[in-house]
Order: C-alpha cells, then structure tokens, then sequence
C-alpha cells in the first residue's frame, strides 16, 4: 500500500489536522479494506462535519505492530456502505445516518441506533416527520416468517434492577433463528455535551458514560487531553490509576461470575460473590472515597494519593480477599453441574469473533489476543504488562474462565502496584490543548477496550469527541451466539457478555 494514503502512529501522539490527508472515497474505501485484511481491526469511526461536507476518519489498530493507523475522507449526502465487506462497520455507519442524515448505500439493515434528532440541519432518511422527536424501538424488526415460527418480545422494561433494552426474537418452537437488539433508551447526549471543552463538568459526564466503568472511561478521557497538551502524568498517578483500573476490575468480574452462578442455581458462589464483589467496591472507596471511583482520575493525575499506612491495609485486605475469592470461584468451576451447563453454550468461532471486530472478555474468549495494556501502552506504567489471558472455546465456560483467570492476575497486578510505588506528585497542571489537532486513547476497560478521540478546532478546544465503550462492538456478538440456541439459554448468554446498555447509548 502507498504509505501517504494513511497516518501511521503510536498511542499517544497528537496528529495536526494538517498532516491528515483527505482521500478520495475510493482510495479510502479500498486502503481500509486492505488494512483490515491484514489483520487490522477498526477501534472506531466517526464523522466530523466541515465546510465542505462530512470528513469521516477510520482509526485502525495492528495490535502486534502496536501500531494504529488513521484514515481521512470526505463525504455529502451518501457513500456505498462499506459494511458488507467489513461487517465490523454495521453499527458504526447506522450511527453515522442517525447523526448527520448521511446514507450509506447499500447497508444491509439501516436502522436507528439511539433514536434522536439528527446533529445538524440535515435530510430526513428514516421516512419520518422530522419535527417528530423519535421513540427508541419505533423501526421494523427483522422478521422470519414460516409455519410456527413465532415472536418473542422482551422488555424494555425488565425483571428486577436493570437497565432498558428491546431484544426481539424469532423463533421455531424453543430454537432461536434470529436475535435482534435495540438499545437507545439511555442516550444523554455525552459526545455533544463535551463539545467546546474541556469544560469543568466534562470529567464529571465521562464518569457517568458507563457507570460500572467509572475508572475505564476517565482514564481515556484524561489520557486524550494530556495527549493534546503534550504532558506526561506524574510517574506515581499512573501507578495510582492502574490500581483503581484492576480494583475496578475485580470488583466487576467477580459479580460477574457470581451473576452466572447465580443463573444456573449454584447459590453458594453466587451469594459469596455476591458480597465479595462489595469489598473490592469498598477498596476503591478507601481509596478515593467512591465505591465507583468518581472523583479520582483527573486529567494529567489523581486527586488522591495512598501513603504508607493506607498502602499497608490495602495490602492486607487483599490477602485475606485473594484466597476467599479463588475459594468462591474455584467452588463453581469445580461443579460438574455448573459445567454442563456452561460449556458449549453460546459459542462463536474465532473467525465470527474477529469479523465482528470483538474485544475485551468476549474476544479473549475466542482466542483473539486483545489487550490495551499489553498492544497499546500509555506511559511508562503500563509498558511492563505481560499477562494476557485467553480461552479458545469461545461459549459461556470459555467467558466465564476469561474473567476467572483475569481476577487472579488482576491481584498480583495488584500487589506489584502497591509494593512499588514510585515517590513523587501524583498530579501536574495541564497545558492548554493543541489546536486543529487529533488524538486517539486506548485503555483496557475491565469488559474491553475504551476508546475515546478528540478533534481541536483553531481555538484549542473540542470540536468533535468519539467515544466506543467496548459494549459498542460486542452487542452483535451476543445476537450472533444465540441463533440456532435455545431461547432459555438467553439468560445465561447475556450475563456471559455482560454489557452496558448505557455506555452504548451514550
């Protein structure tokens, strides 16, 4: 490939607009084809309206390169859709149509994603009264029509504690043939608000982008503005905010497997999860005061630091969590009766997996090794990272067994963190962003890769903010491993995957 056709770059660096070409739509289409067959994958893409039309920018990541790679083109009204030759697209261009009225021609199910207004003053594309406000899960469904084939719609509104999705299913008998999803009925407008910024009250909104990702969004959030402006964190900060990102971690993935046994009837791992799961909570909160951890991460530092003392009970508390934890979980996954019912439920292949551009658990299930902290290192604290942790079956046992290895990592993380951390500040004033400028962050969330860009106007300040929460890619792959499954399995698929209604609807 002609190297000018992309900018080639490592995490981190600030691009000047400038440097950027503008390609025409051709060239684009056909250099992100040839990117991703060779083993690219597309972290995100997003539009950015201009003078001149839409620019839209392609980031793409070589994981083992370390690499990211950007595209540039420009667009009016329609584009062929670049979907059914890369299907990791099928969201990203619906998302596009919604927000600036653009078409791609050709996408094989063109449909809202979050159901608002569109961004700008554009053409109506969905047949509807544009002064008509839209109601999340007002579209036509995939339907497969047949003799007993029947329907079954569930929620928005669902049992217990929960956040609002539509999943629409087709049926034959008990078989699932077809699983819909729409989401949308959490949109709050984050991206639109952080225009103009950084304003004071940013921070704030990306800590309550994905709520149970607290850490993960603020981390990448502060990791692309100190990329704008050019500054390092302090040495003893980064060590600060990889302690709450595995705390966050652990806190998650061991309510997560307690969630799944509680789905299958094991109670006793599921109870004790269940209050294992506020300890870890509970050290975030000695950490920084929330059990969430809002409030700690700021851009170019922490708000609080762990002296001596502090430092000591952690290390203490988590010796006594570490072998209740192994014993809770090491209970569940020794039940022959827990493990029939996991293993070889919801698989997807690793072909259907990287197609599909998955992440986090979910990819490293299937055997794709995707991992922020090993691929994409940002500053000094993370570059040491060596401990990627896959399974290759890729069904409920194989997701389950992810987190389980990861929770056991994840503590020795832990322990290396605290034992040695670096002397010093533990924040840095931040200068003022580069303006006409663009950067890309990556942090390994505990369900995936977060993925946050900016784009500075003349003036230095937002223009355009992109956020991929790692839910984004990994909803499609939940609709995928129930086909042909059984429709009891749904419950214990979905709380396999996990994911965040509203860090996709954003």
């Amino acid at each position: 490939m002609n190297r000018s056709r992309l900018i080639r770059f490592r995490h981190g660096a600030c691009l000047p607009l400038t440097d950027l070409p503008r390609l025409d739509f051709a060239t684009f289409r056909e250099s992100l084809f040839e990117e991703v067959a060779t083993h690219a994958r597309v972290a995100s893409f997003f539009g950015h309206p201009t003078d001149e039309g839409l620019d839209l920018y392609a980031i793409l990541v070589h994981d083992w390169q370390g690499e990211l790679a950007l595209l540039r083109t420009q667009v009016t009204g329609s584009f062929t859709s670049l979907t059914p030759n890369c299907p990791q697209l099928h969201l990203f261009e619906r998302e596009l149509a919604e927000q600036y009225g653009v078409r791609p021609e050709g996408h094989p199910w063109l449909k809202p994603v979050r159901f608002h207004t569109p961004w700008i003053d554009a053409a109506d594309i969905w047949g509807r009264d544009p002064r008509q406000h839209p109601i999340p899960g007002d579209m036509d469904f995939y339907r497969v029509e047949g003799e007993e084939v029947h329907e079954v719609a569930v929620g928005p509104v669902h049992a217990g504690v929960i956040e609002p999705g539509h999943f629409r299913f087709q049926c034959h008998g008990e078989e699932v043939m077809h699983l819909e999803i729409s989401l949308g009925f959490q949109h709050r407008g984050i991206e639109q608000m952080l225009i103009g910024g950084p304003h004071p009250a940013g921070i704030y909104q990306l800590e309550a982008a994905a709520g149970d990702t607290t850490i993960g969004h603020t981390i990448a959030y502060s990791q692309v503005l100190e990329s704008l402006a050019d500054c390092e964190a302090p040495l003893r900060a980064y060590a600060i905010r990889a302690i709450a990102l595995e705390l966050e971690r652990l806190a998650n993935h061991v309510g997560d497997i307690g969630a799944l046994a509680g789905d299958v009837g094991f109670l006793p791992t599921a109870s004790f999860c269940g209050r294992l799961r506020g300890d870890y909570l509970n050290l975030t909160a000695d950490l920084c005061g929330s059990r969430f951890g809002r409030g700690l991460i700021r851009p170019n530092g922490v708000l609080f630091d762990l002296n001596t003392t502090e430092v000591e009970k952690m290390l203490q508390r988590l010796a006594v969590l570490e072998p209740e934890t192994r014993g809770a979980i090491e209970l569940c996954f020794d039940s022959p009766s827990v493990l029939a019912r996991f293993e070889g439920t919801g698989p997807i292949s690793t072909d259907d997996a990287e197609a599909l551009g998955l992440v986090g658990v979910a990819a490293r299930a299937c055997g794709l090794i995707r991992d922020a902290r090993l691929h994409h290192p940002f500053g000094p604290w993370e570059e040491g990272f060596n401990t990627p942790v896959i399974e290759t079956n890729g069904d409920v046992s194989a997701r389950g067994n992810v987190r389980r290895r990861e929770i056991y990592a994840s503590h020795q993380l832990l322990r290396d963190a605290l034992k040695r951390l670096p002397p010093g500040p533990v924040s840095a004033p931040l200068a003022p962003l580069a303006a006409d400028s663009l950067a890309v962050s990556l942090c390994e969330g505990w369900r995936g890769e977060v993925v946050h860009a900016a784009i500075t106007d003349k003036a230095g300040k937002i223009a355009r903010y992109k956020i991929v929460d790692p839910s984004f890619h990994n909803w499609s792959g939940l609709a995928l491993v129930l086909r042909g499954r059984q429709i009891s399995d749904f419950p214990l698929c979905n709380k396999s995957f996990n994911l965040s209604y509203c860090g996709f609807d954003l």
